[in-house]
């Protein structure tokens, strides 16, 4: 019999957030207590927000059901070591759809799992190897957890930096947000040793270290993180505009592109265009296009057009027979 209220508050809610109806009786011989207690306990789990439906006859019960509000959840040892390692898997590749949110769930969850439970994430995923990964470098899921836990809590980061050129330093900054590009992370922040904002990609960053000294947010020159964001990789990078048609709807080619690569405009029932403007070698962009799946022609710019010709000329020649 459980004597301790909080303790079997927290056992039936856990059953509750079972997806089905519990009859009260199963319940009552479940926590090992009448089911007049059941209900009190019901009733306190209502008035703290979680909303129980009762259903009434010889065959009713309860459920937990969806209400206005996303009421605290409860999660045995199984089911937080899945999302833990499902959550690490996405988010050491900018995968789009994987923002700055889910390594915060990453970073809540990680923060409050026991050290037995904290083991075994750790070792399903260095046991694993995903089939496919994102166009991105690989991050430590570490790395952005950190970065995430000093962004949410106005903490001061220090970390280790390697530039494009491979030059190394180390860095302390005041972390404003990170954003995700659908390709990489990026950690928008306030240099304190240059006195100014920086951008910095993720997987360029090594032993990050939240130094517990907290600070008050200082406003983004562009009150967006994301627009700084564009803004930097436009000055830093050399920008060519391209475009591209493609032999199918603009719906159905929108639901494979890349959000940072632009959206397709429709010129027809079957056809659409897609124009934007990158910084990414072309080369790669050849590449991302041919994965698409779909016919397309390249208008402009050349360079883009040759190397099109090129990589189809090779793989024409990589067939046998």
């Amino acid at each position: 019999m459980t004597t301790d209220t909080p303790a079997r508050l927290l056992t039936l809610l856990s059953l509750l957030q079972t997806p089905r109806e519990w009859p009260g009786g199963e319940l009552a011989d479940r926590l090992g207590v009448s089911r007049r207690t059941v209900r009190r306990d019901i009733d306190r789990l209502r008035e703290l927000g979680y909303p129980v439906q009762a259903t009434m006859g010889a065959e009713g019960g309860y459920r937990l059901v969806a209400g206005k509000a996303m009421p605290p959840l409860v999660l045995d040892d199984e089911e937080a070591v899945a999302i833990a390692v499902g959550l690490r898997a996405g988010a050491g590749h900018a995968v789009e759809g994987v923002e700055e949110a889910s390594v915060r769930a990453l970073a809540k969850l990680e923060q409050v799992l026991p050290s037995r439970l904290r083991h075994r994430v750790a070792t399903l995923q260095a046991a694993t190897t995903p089939l496919t990964s994102g166009d991105g470098a690989s991050i430590a899921p570490e790395t952005l957890t950190v970065m995430a836990s000093s962004v949410a809590g106005r903490e001061r980061l220090r970390f280790a930096y390697r530039a494009a050129d491979g030059t190394e330093s180390r860095r302390l900054a005041e972390p404003y947000r990170l954003v995700s590009t659908g390709r990489r992370w990026y950690l928008v922040a306030y240099d304190l040793d240059r006195a100014d904002w920086r951008t910095f990609r993720v997987d360029r960053v090594s032993e990050p270290f939240a130094t517990g000294a907290r600070f008050a947010p200082r406003e983004l020159p562009t009150g967006s993180a994301a627009e700084y964001l564009r803004r930097s990789m436009q000055r830093h990078q050399a920008s060519y505009s391209f475009e591209v048609t493609f032999m199918a709807p603009a719906e159905v080619v929108a639901a494979r592109v890349p959000r940072w690569l632009g959206v397709p405009e429709p010129v027809g029932a079957e056809c659409c265009r897609l124009r934007a403007t990158v910084g990414d070698a072309v080369e790669w962009l050849a590449v991302r296009l041919v994965l698409l799946g779909f016919e397309f022609t390249v208008r402009e710019p050349v360079e883009l057009v040759e190397c099109v010709r090129e990589l189809g000329g090779r793989l024409s020649r990589a067939v046998v027979g």
